[in-house]
């Protein structure tokens, strides 16, 4: 019997390389030996956008699209959108009347991210924010998911998690068992940096869309910085600080061995290199732009999809509160 897995995503703008190497690609792989729930929290990025909600719907569009395109099975996974099922703000409510205040406070990404979108300007010293973890525990109890695919930073939310799993069947369900302990999946995070050298992200403007067509994405790649100190094309040059290498461990690695040769030796340019990389890209790329014209030929399937989605999620969702309510004696 397979295991079942939820995992989300907050919809704040457009996908970048980045987050696809961090945590979409392997939900593609995952989706072949898990049952699936993936979801698009919408009322997570409340959280820390409440304030201007204008381009939520833009957004959670642009995320199902990122997610097709990439390979998603709107069959074999139950792919939706969050506040499309109601019985996540139920769940939450609920398990919010019975965790201590002291368990949200100790987690400690949760100071951490307080201070750091505090010093942006952001007014985020709300319930909502605090019982960001206790939303995430709902998500993914609704679900009576065994197994959540989570970065290093998450643990300590998972680890919140079972604890309130381990209260709500102590104190309703002793004898059966509603919900299992949640497991984190870890895998090996891919992390690619953006085209000036510095962590990938829409702020710094050096990302590389995920949506970018192979124009886009070889225009990007010119734009890569290489070995500062190799000033002409006879100079000798180090792979191992060039941004553009970085990229060719992924995307060109049968030939990384005769690149970083080339390279050290000057057999070729900086200009031939990234050329060489955003050739190999963009055929790496290919089915992913190609599922994604696709897609955008046809708008209305991609919401039929997400309707689709919230519709098998609110079975299982309202079967699982059918449960709760009665453990609650709420029947």
């Amino acid at each position: 019997m397979k295991g079942r897995i939820f995992s989300g995503m907050q919809p704040s703008g457009k996908f970048h390389l980045g987050n696809y190497l961090g945590a979409l690609e392997n939900w593609v792989k995952l989706q072949n030996d898990y049952e699936c729930f993936f979801s698009i929290v919408d009322l997570h990025a409340l959280t820390s956008t409440y304030e201007d909600t204008g381009k939520l719907p833009e957004h959670i569009y642009n995320m199902a699209l990122d997610w097709l395109s990439a390979g998603l099975d709107p069959e074999q996974n139950v792919i939706f959108v969050q506040s499309q099922v109601k019985e996540h703000a139920e769940l939450h409510l609920l398990l919010s009347m019975i965790t201590p205040l002291s368990w949200l406070e100790r987690v400690p990404t949760y100071k951490d991210k307080l201070q750091q979108l505090g010093e942006q300007g952001k007014e985020i010293n709300t319930y909502g924010f605090l019982g960001y973890p206790e939303l995430m525990t709902a998500d993914i109890l609704l679900y009576k998911a065994d197994t959540v695919p989570v970065g290093e930073d998450q643990v300590p939310h998972l680890e919140l998690a079972r604890e309130i799993v381990r209260r709500f069947n102590y104190l309703y369900s002793p004898q059966r068992l509603i919900f299992p302990e949640p497991m984190p999946y870890l895998s090996q995070a891919k992390v690619l940096p953006g085209i000036d050298g510095r962590k990938m992200s829409k702020s710094y403007g050096n990302e590389i869309p995920f949506a970018a067509g192979p124009d886009e994405l070889r225009a990007r790649v010119r734009l890569m910085v290489t070995d500062p100190q190799r000033i002409k094309r006879s100079d000798p040059g180090n792979p191992d600080v060039c941004t553009a290498y970085t990229f060719h461990k992924f995307y060109s690695a049968g030939q990384l061995e005769r690149i970083a040769g080339d390279c050290r030796q000057a057999n070729i340019g900086c200009v031939d290199c990234k050329k060489r990389l955003a050739e190999n890209m963009v055929s790496a790329l290919a089915d992913i732009h190609q599922r994604r014209q696709n897609l955008e030929a046809n708008p209305e399937r991609v919401r039929e999809i997400l309707a689709y989605g919230a519709e098998r999620a609110r079975k299982v969702a309202a079967m699982t509160m059918e449960e709760v309510r009665a453990a609650m004696h709420l029947a």
